[in-house]
Order: C-alpha cells, then structure tokens, then sequence
C-alpha cells in the first residue's frame, strides 16, 4: 500500500511537470569546446495539498470503476450490488480503497487555510466511503460466506488495515488541526452536535495514540497489526470448529424431542449428504432445543461437550495460544498509552459506566441472588430427576430437567409454545411492533435489489407520509461457514451533512434451523426474543437522524438498552393475537397457556443470569490484569471457582470460542455491557407498563426522540433522563428477575 502511495505520487508529479505548459528551453550556439549540454530548467514545485488533490482524483476515478469500491447504483438511493462480487476482487480494491483514504486525509492534513470545522471534522467524516463499501461487502462474506479464499484474504489484509487506521491517527499534521479546532470549539459558533462530534474525534484519537511520540507510534503499529491478524486466526478457527455436527443414525436415539426438530436433524443431514441419518449441527439454536428435550442423557453429554468445547479441543483449531497471545498485546498496548489495564483503556472510550470498578460493582449486586436462585432450582431438578435414579444435575441435564419442573410448577411444556412460533408470522409481528411504535411500514421487495444468498429477503421501509427510510434485508439460517450467533449490521448509514441524505441499509442476521421441506419453521419462545432483539438494532439505525456519521455509534453498554427493550412486544396480548397463531389451526394463542407464561416468566432466571454473568466476570477479570499473562483454561477455571460458580452452569461463552472478546476489541472488557442496558431495559419496561398500554403513543414518542433517534448527539445517560425522567433503578431488574430487592 505504502509503496503504490510513493509509485502514485512521483508518477503525478511527472505528470504535473510534463503538462506545466513551460517553455522548452532554446537551443544555443556557443562557441565553447565545453561539451557539457545546458542544465534544463527546474519542473515547478508542487505542493503537498496539490498533489494530494490529484491523487484523491486520479484515486477517485479508479475507485468509482470498481464493483467493491464504487457508489451503490440503482432504486433506493443505490443498493449494495451483492449479484456482482467476486471475492478474487478483494485484494484489488482494498489497494485502491486504502490509497484513496489515505490520499483523502492527506488533503486534509496539508490544507494551508487554518483548521476549522468544515475543513478539518466535517472532511475526515467525508473521507474513505469507498472503503467502507468494500468493507461492507467483505463483512458480509467473511461473517455469513465464509470460505477458504476468503480467509486468505482476511488474513493477509487485516494488518494492512490496521497499518492504514494507525497511519490516520499517527499523522501529525491531521492531528495538529483536530487539536486545533478542539481548542476553538467554545468560541468557533458550533452547534451542539458538531462540537460533541468535535470532542469525541479528539479524545478518540489521543486515546488511540496520536499524542505519543515517533517510536512509540511505530511499536503501537507492530503491536495493532498482530492484533488485526490474531482476530482473524481466532475467528477462522472457531469457524471451523462451529462447521461439525453429530451424527445419529437410530432415531431412537432421539427420543424425546419434538417431530419438528427430527424432521429438521434430519433436513441437515440430507443436505450433507447423509440420507437416511440426523444430524445435530454444533449451533446453539440446534444445541439448545436438543438439550431441552432429548431424553437420552448419554448424547445430551455428547452434544454439550461439542458445543462447549469449540476451541478447546488441542487440534490446529484449537485458541488457548490465541487467547494468551491477544491479551497479552492488549495489555502491552494499554501500558504503552498510559491506562491501568485493558479494561481501563477500553472503558474510557465513551462508555457509561467509565471504568471497571462501577461494571464490577454492578455485576456483583446482582451475581449473590442469581448464584441462590441457582441452589433453588437444582433442588427442584433433583426431585424430578430422581426417577429417572439421576442424583448429580450437570451442566448437559439443567435444560432437560428445567422443563420437566417447569412442567410440574406451571403445567407449561415449552414444545407447546413453538407452534406459534412460526418464523414468517413472527417476522410480520416485528414489521407490526415498528408500525404501531414508530410508524414505520415494511413492504417486501425480495427479488427486485441483489441478495448475497438465496435465503436473503429485504423490504422497503417507509414513514407514516411515505417517505422513504430505508431497506432491510433478513437472513435467517443457519449455514455452512456463517458465524454463529446473531447480530445486526449496515450496509449504509444515515447522514445529511454533505448536503445528500443517505439513508440506512440494515441487516438482521440469524441462525435458526430451517425445517424439512415444505415445513414450516417453528422457533422457540427465546429464538422470537432473539429475532426482535436484532430487529431492535435495525430500528435503531433505520430511525436514526444524526447528521455525522461519527455520532450514529452509541456506547458500548447503552447500545443493547433499547433492543433489550424490543424484547417486550414478543409476549403483548396485541402481537400474540395477530400473530402468535397455531401453525395448523390458525388460532391464536390461549390465553390460559399465556397465562402459565406470565407465570413462569421469573422462573429459571437463576440458569440464564448466572450463564450470562459468569462470562462477564471473567471477561472483565481477563482484562483487568496489568501484565496480561494468561493460560485461557486455567483462568477460567480459576476465576469461575474464585466467584463460587454453581458447577451445574457453564459460561454462556467459554474463552476458547468467545468470539464477543477475541475477534475485535469491541466487546472486550464490554460482555458486562447486556447487564448495564438491561438495568435500562428494565426500567423502560416499567415505563410502558405503567402507563397502562405497551404501545402507549406518548411513551413511543419518548423512546424514539430520545432514546434511537439522536444515536450519540448526545450524552446517553442524560438521554435517559429525558426519556424518564430520571437515573435507571436497578431495582427494576432485580423485580423483573425475581430476585431479592433491598
């Protein structure tokens, strides 16, 4: 990259010279013997600015003719042109994008006028849009298509990424002016959006080492470009690990679990040529539901252990050394820019809670009445368990004998909830939920924008006036080399500031088991919370109306708070009577088995907080190590015997397959994240429900004004303020668990 930067400048500055229109020297005649020829007149001198100027123009045209680069083209404002992407074009167009960046802020880094605002911010918010289009499409296929080649590539163009970053943040002259205009900011007529913009730009990038000096910078560099490629390895391997399923081949094996789940072992193991067979692909959707109903307690042991040891298995997947190799950089890293750990530095990037002692403090109020909770429902496990002469609950049992108390306290079967649980009609019930809160209507147009994969379908999303908002596009299975999990993503964010609106391109993205064919898909209670949660993410872009694209990232732990809160509308009577309706009768759901819902809605929340809390502690542990020295299993071990963890519960996330920790920074130091929004979450709830109606219009003002709309305008906690009226209680969680409030 470097080198096509220093090829590209010297072949303009030939050019510039070549095309100066100075006159050819004059020939002449001199009676000298000298034989010397006369020295030719000097090229003109061009300017750094200038020559930036021409390369981001020559970059530019070159950009623009390529798919992965180029603007989105077509209906909507342009869509992302999936039907024309060849992976062998990556490399190509990471070159091209990159130098175009770097060409872009080089502009703004020479600029002669004094730094302001617009010729200095609002630049640098304008710059690498290219690359960012690449990018999108290469997130795509290394997190839904993955393959071979593209993990190649991955591997060879994470570092040189990372270099590319390091190079913006370590530019001198840039930073000079953003501290410039920092400086100014109380004096230079801002609005209130462009200084926050303003001030989270320079904290960004002194956080990010702007402010160290030159051996300091290229030792930040080596350390971010390892990092960059031990991500990669990391995600790739777990990958790998997560692409395995087990086979069985007596369906009497099976016993227990519903026909809807046989039909789809069985769908999965035909289309890996198994016919005839069952397979029990090594996702947690699939994990799960088996583990909830299967009887036979030898394979529940064999399909948890699969699961919980992705990673972890000694092979060339395995992460141990991964894992000790990240954290050790990281702490390297930390050290090098002045903070107390990882964590530290992590936490100081806009998060609110600011620093590990108040996550940890949070976690640690909760964590006593959650590990109780636990002791309560072993008890009631082994009392059910008896007959079947099992005495010890593990970790592959609490499921299974989960529903078996749940069956004797609530006369609830969960398998009798999935039948009204169908995916098409719950995916309808969210377009329904956006319509009733926010007036946002969906119109399917699958088929008429390019998809990545057949699966794919996307909408047409619209106010209430008709104008347009935006797309979103649905990829709901699960697949060979897709990523675990479940998530959002964009494709094109919303910003104003140049004067054209772009407007949001989401993507919800999850891995729900696709039925035999011609069934339909029936999920569980939890897998429709899952699919609201993630579409709560894309309201959240789809709503947004900040100006900068720089302030549409909310914190860390803020940024689940209101998909957390989407969560909610699953279980309302409104949604459950349009849409919750038995797949064969077409009638919608009793209210006496709501009922028994409701009812049971506190029960096992000892499994699930502990599950999720245990993988928060050890995360922020992990990070909060200064000399970040680490054998990942022993640690973990350590720490969860150290916390007093039940030993009938894992981590929900076990260190060798935490793709959350070790495949970015983002959510490192940050698992505790879920626990601090849904303390929000909870609270909101509260809201709703005592304003006597959960679509209540004034409340759904409140969410979307304050809370989705203004992305990070503004100082989330006082947000919530707004939105409230005051501070979250975390009493409100406690309740909304079942726990002890004092």
């Amino acid at each position: 990259m470097r080198n096509l930067l220093l090829a590209s400048g010297t072949l303009a500055a030939f050019l510039a010279a070549a095309c100066s229109g100075t006159p050819k020297p004059t020939p002449v005649t001199t009676t000298t013997t000298d034989p010397s020829p006369p020295e030719p007149e000097p090229a003109p001198q061009v300017s750094p600015h200038e020559q930036a100027r021409a390369d981001v123009q020559r970059l530019t045209a070159q950009a623009s003719a390529d798919t992965l680069l180029a603007p989105y083209v077509g209906p909507y404002g342009g869509v992302p042109a999936f039907d024309k992407v060849k992976v062998s074009g990556f490399p190509a167009a990471f070159e091209v994008g990159i130098a175009l960046l770097l060409a872009e802020v080089q502009v703004i880094a020479t600029d002669p006028a004094a730094p302001t605002f617009e010729n200095t911010v609002a630049r640098l918010e304008d710059a690498g849009r290219h690359l960012e289009r690449a990018n999108a499409y290469f997130g795509v296929w290394t997190s839904n298509l993955n393959s071979p080649e593209v993990q190649a590539i991955d591997k060879e163009w994470s570092p040189k990424m990372a270099a590319a970053f390091d190079a913006i943040i370590f530019n001198g002259k840039l930073f000079e002016r953003i501290a410039a205009v920092h400086a100014a900011r109380d004096a230079a007529g801002l609005s209130a959006e462009q200084k926050r913009l303003v001030e989270l730009r320079y904290e960004r990038f002194v956080r990010a080492g702007a402010r160290l000096d030159e051996a300091q910078k290229a030792q930040l560099g080596k350390i971010n470009q390892e990092l960059a490629l031990q991500f990669t390895e990391f995600g790739n391997k777990v990958l790998a690990d997560e692409n395995t399923w087990i086979v069985v081949e007596n369906e009497a094996e099976l016993a227990g679990v519903p026909a809807s789940l046989k039909a789809s072992y069985a769908a999965a193991a035909t289309e890996r040529k198994l016919d005839g067979k069952w397979a029990l692909v090594n996702t947690r959707s699939v994990v799960d539901a088996f583990l909830a109903s299967g009887s036979n307690r030898a394979l529940r042991e064999k399909v948890w252990k699969a699961f919980k040891s992705r990673g972890d298995n000694g092979n060339e997947n395995d992460t141990n050394a991964t894992i000790a190799r990240i954290v050790k950089l990281r702490a390297e890293r930390a050290a090098l820019l002045g903070y107390a750990s990882h964590a530290h530095w992590r936490m100081s990037d806009n998060t609110m809670a600011k620093d590990p002692e108040k996550a940890s403090e949070l976690m640690m109020k909760v964590w006593p009445a959650a590990a109780a909770r636990v002791g309560e429902e072993v008890k009631d496990m082994l009392v059910v368990a008896k007959k079947d002469k099992v005495t010890t609950i593990e970790p592959w049992d609490y499921l299974y004998y989960q529903e078996k108390v749940r069956k004797k306290k609530y006369d609830l079967d969960a398998a009798e909830l999935k039948p009204y649980f169908e995916l098409n009609n719950m995916v309808n019930a969210a377009f329904f939920m956006a319509g009733k809160l926010y007036d946002l209507h969906f119109t399917e147009i699958t088929g008429q924008v390019p998809v990545f994969h057949p699966d794919v379908r996307t909408w047409e999303v619209k106010d209430g006036q008709g104008n347009f908002v935006g797309l979103f596009y649905g990829d709901n299975f699960a697949r060979a080399g897709k990523r675990s999990g479940a998530w959002m993503t964009d494709y094109r964010g919303h910003d104003t500031f140049t004067g054209t609106t772009f407007h949001t391109i989401a993507s919800n993205n999850n891995n729900f088991v696709k039925a035999a064919p011609g069934e339909p898909v029936l999920i569980s209670l939890d897998d429709a919370e899952t699919l609201f949660h993630e579409f709560g993410h894309a309201l959240h872009y789809l709503l947004s109306d900040v100006n900068y694209p720089g302030l549409a990232t909310t914190p860390r732990d803020y940024v689940e708070f209101p998909s957390q809160v989407h969560e909610m509308w699953v279980l309302s009577r409104p949604v459950l009577d349009k849409f919750a309706r038995h797949y064969k009768t077409g009638k919608p759901m009793p209210k006496a088995l709501l009922d028994k819902v409701e009812r049971s809605s506190k029960f096992n929340q000892g499994y699930g907080t502990v599950e999720y809390l245990t993988s928060a502690l050890v995360d922020m542990k992990l990070h909060t190590d200064p000399k970040g020295e680490v054998d990942a299993d022993a640690f973990e071990r350590e720490t969860m015997a150290a916390i007093g963890a039940p030993p009938q519960i894992a981590m929900r996330h076990r260190l060798p397959h935490f793709t959350h920790l070790f495949t970015s920074d983002a959510y490192s130091a940050g698992y505790y994240s879920y626990l601090w929004s849904d303390v929000m979450a909870a609270d909101a709830i509260e809201a709703f429900q005592e304003a006597g109606d959960v679509f209540d219009p004034t409340m759904a003002r409140k969410m979307k004004e304050h809370i989705l709309a203004p992305g990070n305008n503004t100082d989330r906690a006082e947000a919530y303020r707004q939105f409230r009226g005051r501070d979250p209680d975390v009493k409100a969680l406690m309740k909304k668990r079942g726990f002890p409030v004092k």
